[in-house]
């Protein structure tokens, strides 16, 4: 049993980027398994919990190790606190895996294991690509970056809760939680002079109050390639969330298979600046018809709802814009020529000053220590303020989810729209009302339940939404793309630049970088045409070359 404290093995002060950090010696008691040493962190909403070294008991036998705490320690090791800890570690094969038990006579918020001996390298976050920390301390968080998005605690996104450091040119060691369920999961990478100091922490969930836990499974080792890595990350996943490969998903419509082009047409931004009408999109679509099988191409309406994000969550045809009358023309004038429909929706914001907000104020969203989140990262009228009129929605909530269902239900009806799009349903908050994935899940099943042959799209993705939504438009996992695309298919981004100036349309952003040689187009994606204002008007033989590269891509 090792004596450790939160500092011993890693720099002090820090060399590099760091985050807060306690500013004394706090006990971390570890054991010796397979040449890794571990120990644990407990957290209340009230304080943390060490594990009391004089009451820690090790047995060890046949590749095993259990290890018994009976009471625990506070205040830097000052005070003692009723509690027990009861851990299994495993050898197996080439992995070590390990879980545990924890009783307090306070509910539970997380529960971090400690583990000591992992080495340095280049690290990837969920398959994404390698980056070199250098001294820099790092931080993952799963899903949504783990709640931590924004300030000096902010963390690198994870689709799934999986990290990979390469050690050498055919040495991977590797981290990889075996939940059953969407928890969030927070990977901080610590360095010292031979290794890193890992914390892998297990948030609960905020919607019970528990005061006994059995943590997750988790597994860590070595191997020599990404893929041997991600293939059994990836078994299993395919198991608890019992996702389909893309060729036998019965929720992928056949024309979707079929998709060559994914064309977003921008409507109006939040300041009610029209990039195009619909009589303008209208006539971008007619004219594309005559350069790519229309049947081929999904048309993605971006603001088609009037002011962006300000008219959340109200889903209406814009008058300006040409009214609900315009709005059929356009969807009825596009199927006709084979074009696919899919206008976008908020999966989880909802504006304050619309009347209609008391209707579903119930759903908002606190994370899990109760304080509220909102959408207001996004300075929407350049005052450099960022706009805080957004709330957070939960799809939780009965109040939030059935209105929801109920504006996605009138548009597929009247309008008679091929798919959906959902805005940033990978957002998933730990809050303590209700789970968001199961709210999520039931939703995009109720609709499909109804509307057989109407695609779910969303923007992002992790792991679990996998089982019932196939298509996004967000991809980062370039370290190993086939993982995620044995279930899924993608396209860029709503920020995606437009050709020419690299305008984002009604994306916050404002201007990225057009590339005119390779056209900003991605090989694991679906290839994306994003038109604005000046688009159509100036730009049309960058819109031509996009197309003819779609069309090369399908062998059309």
């Amino acid at each position: 049993m090792h004596p450790f404290t939160s500092t011993s093995g890693v720099h002090v002060p820090p060399r590099g980027r760091s985050y807060m950090k306690f500013s004394f010696d706090f006990p971390e008691p570890s054991v010796e398994f397979e040449g890794y040493q571990f120990g644990f962190l407990i957290f209340t909403q009230e304080n943390v919990y060490g594990l009391d070294r004089e009451q820690m008991t090790v047995s060890a036998r046949d590749g095993t190790l259990e290890l018994h705490c009976d009471r625990l320690v506070w205040a830097g090791g000052q005070e003692k606190a009723p509690g027990r800890l009861r851990a299994r570690l495993e050898k197996r094969d080439a992995f070590i895996e390990w879980d545990a038990t924890v009783e307090m006579t306070r509910p539970i918020r997380a529960v971090t294991t400690i583990i000591r001996g992992v080495p340095r390298g280049r690290i990837s976050s969920a398959l994404q690509g390698f980056f070199d920390p250098r001294e820099d301390e790092v931080l993952l968080g799963y899903p949504f970056s783990g709640g931590n998005l924004f300030g000096p605690g902010a963390a690198r996104g994870m689709e799934t809760p999986l990290a990979i450091v390469q050690v050498g040119e055919r040495d991977f060691f590797f981290i990889s939680s075996l939940d059953d369920r969407v928890r969030t999961k927070r990977y901080y990478f610590q360095p010292g002079e031979r290794g890193y100091r890992l914390e892998a922490v297990c948030e609960l969930e905020g919607w019970r109050r528990q005061t006994t836990v059995t943590l997750p499974r988790w597994r860590i080792g070595r191997a020599p390639t990404v893929e041997a890595i991600a293939r059994a990350h990836y078994e299993h996943l395919e198991r608890v969330y019992r996702l389909q490969p893309w060729e036998t998903r019965r929720d992928v419509p056949d024309w979707l298979r079929r998709i060559a082009l994914v064309v977003t047409l921008h409507g109006m931004h939040y300041t009610g600046y029209i990039f195009n009408d619909y009589a303008r999109m209208g006539e971008i679509l007619r004219w594309m018809a005559e350069r790519i099988p229309a049947d081929r191409v999904l048309v993605f309406l971006s603001a088609w709802d009037g002011r962006y994000y300000w008219e959340y969550p109200l889903y209406r045809p814009a008058p300006r814009m040409g009214g609900e009358e315009g709005f059929r023309r356009l969807v009825q004038g596009a199927q006709r020529l084979g074009f696919r429909i899919m206008p976008m929706f908020g999966a989880n914001a909802a504006n304050r000053q619309q009347p209609v907000f008391a209707r579903v104020a119930d759903a908002a969203t606190a994370r899990i220590d109760g304080d509220r989140f909102d959408l207001n990262w996004v300075d929407w009228d350049n005052d450099r303020h960022q706009d805080g009129w957004l709330s957070y929605m939960n799809l939780g909530v009965a109040s939030w989810r059935e209105y929801l269902f109920a504006r996605l239900a009138e548009v597929i009806e009247r309008y008679g729209v091929d798919a959906y799009f959902l805005d940033i349903v990978g957002g998933w908050v730990n809050n303590p009302q209700a789970d968001m994935h199961e709210g999520t899940r039931r939703l995009v099943l109720d609709l499909r339940e109804k509307y057989p042959h109407v695609l779910a799209c969303g923007e992002m993705h992790y792991d679990a939404l996998l089982e019932f939504i196939p298509l996004y438009h967000v991809f980062s996992q370039v370290a190993y793309p086939a993982a995620v695309q044995k279930y899924a298919r993608f396209f860029q981004h709503l920020s995606h630049p437009a050709p020419g100036r690299g305008s984002t349309g009604v994306h916050e952003a404002g201007f990225g970088r057009w590339n005119p040689e390779t056209l900003s187009l991605r090989d694991e994606q679906i290839p994306t045409l994003s038109v604005v204002d000046d688009t159509f008007t100036t730009y049309r033989d960058q819109m031509e070359a996009v197309i003819r590269r779609a069309r090369q891509r399908a062998g059309i």
